[in-house]
């Protein structure tokens, strides 16, 4: 296991779970066909633990290139290791995305509607107004991050010596994830993480479909990564000023 693996396959578990309910959800003929928004908001944050999980041992689990845009700028990790995570992220999202089509294969050939089956790989705007758009993205990723640098490990007793909680060190993470995704995710989606996105994205456009396919609305695209980049920026910002 090397940083890169480990970043590649965190994030490749994270979207085959976090798309893989949004396909199991909208897609026709699938059991869980119709569950809903609280069903897709518990499994991504659900997923979000499984890919911490395995990475947060190597790398701290970041799977997400805004996180490691804040890592960057506070001077956590240098900008070569922030190239390769960014790296591995894309292409753990993009193998991720391609499991998704493969595992619901059937149920994308059944299913008619293209931008429905385009929602199992991508975000899009419930009403489209791009600086709206923008906006949520900015302060999704900004509540995002900045909780994830105020996180703190559990002390023993009246000591300073902290502890680790092992894998349910996750757990902080995905709670976050899940209440962003009730509280936020109506707007776009909540993408939060350029990855997610942008690697779903480009799958979906490469990939064939048995019937409609919808395009990859690259007008769209940049909000789901400069939004999340805007963010993760104006955190660092903040908790550096406070700090």
């Amino acid at each position: 296991m090397t940083p890169f693996i480990a970043e590649f396959i965190g994030t490749a578990l994270l979207i085959l779970l976090g798309n893989g309910v949004v396909a199991n959800v909208v897609l026709k003929d699938t059991k869980g066909n119709g569950g809903g928004w609280i069903v897709i908001t518990t499994a991504w944050g659900l997923a979000v633990f499984v890919g911490v999980c395995v990475a947060g041992p190597y790398t701290g689990a970041h799977l997400n290139p805004a996180v490691t845009l804040t890592m960057t700028i506070l001077g956590k990790i240098s900008l070569a290791t922030a190239l390769v995570y960014w790296g591995a992220q894309m292409l753990g999202a993009m193998f991720g995305a391609f499991l998704v089509w493969v595992f619901y294969k059937d149920h994308f050939d059944r299913t008619e509607d293209g931008p429905t089956k385009q929602a199992a790989f991508c975000t899009a705007p419930a009403v489209r107004n791009l600086g709206r758009n923008f906006i949520s993205e900015v302060i999704g990723t900004f509540v995002l991050l900045i909780t994830i640098l105020y996180f703190t490990d559990p002390k023993i007793g009246e000591t300073t010596q902290t502890i680790g909680m092992g894998s349910m060190g996750a757990l902080p993470v995905a709670f976050l994830v899940w209440v962003i995704g009730l509280s936020l995710g109506g707007t776009t989606g909540y993408a939060i993480n350029p990855a997610r996105d942008l690697g779903p994205r480009i799958v979906h456009a490469l990939l064939p479909f048995k019937q409609s396919k919808a395009g990859a609305d690259w007008g769209y695209a940049w909000i789901p990564v400069l939004g999340p980049a805007v963010g993760a920026t104006l955190a660092a910002l903040l908790f550096t000023y406070l700090k």
